[in-house]
């Protein structure tokens, strides 16, 4: 009994915060009319209610909140202390939620609204502006909120409803999600200009065995792969340092620090040689993906259809 009693005095507060906001909220703007009009016959007239309906509501109002709001003359009311007091908040409540209303309504607009799109840092530089441009071409006012990261953490602002579609790679598998193979892409190992393999063109990965790596930090895609290719090719990679970026990466090799598997930069990058890797085969799938069962609004499924017909055209 101690414990059931401690648990709902700790409660109560939350409990009765949200019963009072629900018991409100349906009749703030009423409130608001009357105040504004000082006249519960024209309120009622001007927000098209039965007279009766807006007098209910104003008695229930003041009886939940336990204070008088309005002083009574006849058919017109003046707002007590109190109710201007009250007024004031409820005002700015309401303009709030007119504010919150149109802005969803225009990301929604099939010709103005947004689409939050997420993409990996490696796609930032061509692959994406690339797109953009050419889905404007045809949307000249569709806007965008454009978020670069790594894969896992873009599906977590997926979930959390920050993100409508993204572009990663590995292609995500999971039961909420909905992901579709868009292109593939072939990833190198890159070596320093001055090292024993850069006079190669080709090489098997095995014959990296022995090298140091650079690499993305656990959690990013092409950590992953890497992980997984050298697995595949007969060894764990000895691990030299660890990135956020791919260019920092091929950085850390041009001064001598490791080798790395990277996908084919933007602009050549002096002091290091790029070698196609033979075995195994050393590619990166890129998808996107979004949140099952999430209705879409009319920019999202435009640019959703527009991703999707660059199926096996989607890099440069």
């Amino acid at each position: 009994m101690v414990h059931q009693q401690r648990s709902q005095a700790h409660l109560s507060p939350s409990s009765d915060t949200e019963d009072m906001t629900m018991l409100l909220a349906p009749r703030l703007s009423y409130f608001a009319g009357v105040a504004r009009t000082e006249h519960v016959t024209r309120a009622a007239q001007e927000m098209q209610v039965p007279q009766s309906t807006l007098s209910r509501a104003m008695v229930r109002l003041e009886q939940d909140l336990g204070v008088d709001l309005f002083a009574r003359h006849g058919r017109t009311v003046s707002l007590t202390p109190a109710g201007r007091t009250f007024l004031t908040s409820v005002e700015r409540a309401l303009a709030e939620i007119g504010r919150a209303a149109d802005e969803v309504r225009a990301d929604a607009d099939p010709a103005t609204g947004k689409v939050a799109f997420g993409f990996l840092h490696t796609m930032g530089a061509e692959t994406v502006p690339g797109l953009l441009h050419a889905f404007r071409a045809d949307h000249p006012r569709i806007r965008f909120s454009l978020v670069q990261n790594y894969g896992e953490a873009m599906i977590e602002r997926l979930r959390a409803g920050e993100l409508d579609l993204c572009l990663t790679s590995p292609v995500p598998d999971a039961p909420d999600l909905v992901a579709r193979r868009l292109d593939e892409q072939k990833l190198r190992l890159v070596v320093p200009a001055d090292h024993r393999l850069a006079a190669r063109k080709r090489i098997r990965l095995v014959e990296a065995a022995d090298e140091m790596f650079v690499t993305l930090e656990p959690g990013y895609g092409m950590r992953r792969i890497t992980d997984d290719l050298c697995k595949e090719a007969g060894f764990k990679p000895r691990i030299a340092f660890e990135g956020e970026e791919a260019e920092t990466l091929r950085g850390l090799v041009a001064a001598g620090l490791g080798v790395a598997l990277l996908p084919p930069p933007t602009v050549p990058r002096p002091g290091v040689v790029e070698l196609t890797v033979t075995a195994p085969r050393a590619a990166r799938e890129i998808g996107v993906a979004w949140l099952a069962d999430r209705p879409d609004t009319p920019p999202v499924a435009a640019f959703k259809r527009f991703l999707l017909s660059r199926r096996g055209n989607l890099l440069p």
